[in-house]
């Protein structure tokens, strides 16, 4: 327990300190729009790529833990989708309210996965993280706009649009490139490796800040049964199907523990990003990322030292 709390304050101090550079307004509104876009489109793509491109993938149980990561997603997806008609006839969710639980339920965090991984287990969390992108993100998008698609009521991009921006999205095509790298091409030449490395480091701390600076506080005044349900699903039922699958395939020890780091973090920021472009409700999803930021305070640690 002291260390993943010693590894997780650090991460979540980066997080306060990007929320009270907002509250402040320390740093503007139109300064965050650029760190953030700076942050999705280079600051991180260069960290996989790195990461991915140098890491010794036979070392690591890429279908162990990526495996037990997409059996705890389809599960979780499958539970939220069958609950569906009981939260639209006993809760009044409606369809863009639903999209909204159901980003709660099943994203996570990527910045904050990667910041408590190295500071536990250093490179080798870091590649183990890297997997971990590399099996959820596709899935995760394929899925969220399917949601969108289905219960939003109102697509706002053809299949087309939908299509480009999977696969231009920075989490995906710098999976691809970093694995390309990895398995079919000879090493890059020093400078530019040297290049992508430094400009790697500036994700981690970029991103939590984001995370941070996207924290509204004064949104937690009256939080509901929406807000409770994508909370318990996501920060506690996911890591324990997670763990399950983890178990069944094989999965132990450090691996074991960045599993649960991976299933037990708080949901994607970029949720509220998507849930504005495709017509969900965003000031919900706001809500969620707000609350679920917090309770993963106390319920990674416990979780954490418990399940692994």
């Amino acid at each position: 327990m002291s260390a993943v709390l010693a590894s997780l304050i650090p991460t979540f101090l980066i997080i306060a300190t990007g929320w009270l550079c907002r509250a402040t307004d320390f740093v503007s509104e139109q300064h965050w729009a650029g760190l953030e876009r700076a942050t999705y489109v280079i600051f991180f793509p260069a960290l996989i790529i790195d990461t991915l491109s140098r890491a010794d993938l036979s070392s690591v149980p890429v279908l162990g833990v990526g495996g037990a990561l997409i059996g705890a997603i389809l599960s979780m997806a499958a539970l939220v989708l069958a609950l569906r008609p009981f939260l639209e006839r006993r809760l009044r969710i409606d369809g863009p309210s639903f999209t909204s639980v159901f980003q709660g339920a099943t994203r996570w965090n990527t910045f904050v996965g990667l910041a408590v991984a190295g500071s536990l287990f250093g490179q080798r969390g870091i590649a183990l993280i890297a997997v971990a992108i590399a099996a959820m993100v596709p899935l995760l998008n394929l899925l969220a706009f399917y949601v969108f698609i289905r219960f939003a009521g109102r697509p706002k991009q053809s299949p087309w649009d939908i299509l480009r921006s999977f696969l231009t999205n920075p989490f995906i095509w710098s999976c691809a490139v970093g694995l390309a790298l990895n398995l079919l091409a000879p090493p890059l030449p020093k400078p530019l490796m040297g290049y992508i490395e430094v400009m790697g480091r500036a994700a981690l701390a970029a991103g939590l800040l984001i995370v941070g600076a996207g924290l509204d506080i004064r949104r937690l005044a009256s939080p509901g049964l929406p807000h409770a349900l994508a909370a318990g699903l996501k920060l506690v039922l996911m890591p324990l199907l997670a763990v399950t699958f983890a178990g069944f395939i094989g999965v132990s020890g450090d691996d074991m523990t960045v599993t649960v780091i991976a299933a037990s973090v708080p949901s994607a920021s970029a949720s509220y990003v998507l849930a504005r472009q495709m017509g969900g409700n965003a000031s919900l999803m706001a809500e969620i990322l707000t609350l679920q930021t917090l309770i993963a305070l106390l319920s990674m640690p416990v979780l954490i030292s418990l399940l692994s």
